[in-house]
């Protein structure tokens, strides 16, 4: 099993992911896309397989802090949501939980943090 969670160290959601992979016997590596970055073509493919409106958080204070003429780009392109994504990371829904599991075949591709979807995928 090859799983990636990314997100941010301190944020309490990631902690409950964190401690469900771990209860399930998950092991994963983590990105910590606060310090490391992320990819413009990652979140390009997390934007293209769940949609922006999943994996941007409009509910966090990243977002509320954002001036009105940059909501309204983000609102009317996909692309310029993209780029405040990147440039924002904080932005992110966490965890964004991707991987392979091997013994399936599967990939996987997880925004936000789900107990009973975790306990799905990865029982």
């Amino acid at each position: 099993m090859t799983i990636t969670i990314y997100g941010i160290k301190s944020c309490s959601t990631m902690k409950k992911a964190f401690i469900k992979l771990d209860e399930l016997g998950v092991s994963y590596e983590f990105h910590d896309y606060k310090k490391q970055g992320v990819e413009k073509e990652t979140v390009q493919r997390w934007v293209s397989e769940l949609g922006v409106d999943k994996v941007l958080n409009k509910r966090g204070t990243t977002w509320r802090k954002l001036d009105d003429s940059q909501k309204q780009a983000a609102d009317d392109s996909v692309d310029n949501a993209i780029e405040l994504l990147v440039e924002n990371t904080s932005m992110i829904k966490r965890p964004i939980v991707e991987g392979q599991l091997v013994d399936k075949d599967q990939p996987i591709l997880l925004c936000g943090f789900d107990e009973a979807e975790f306990d799905k995928v990865f029982s």
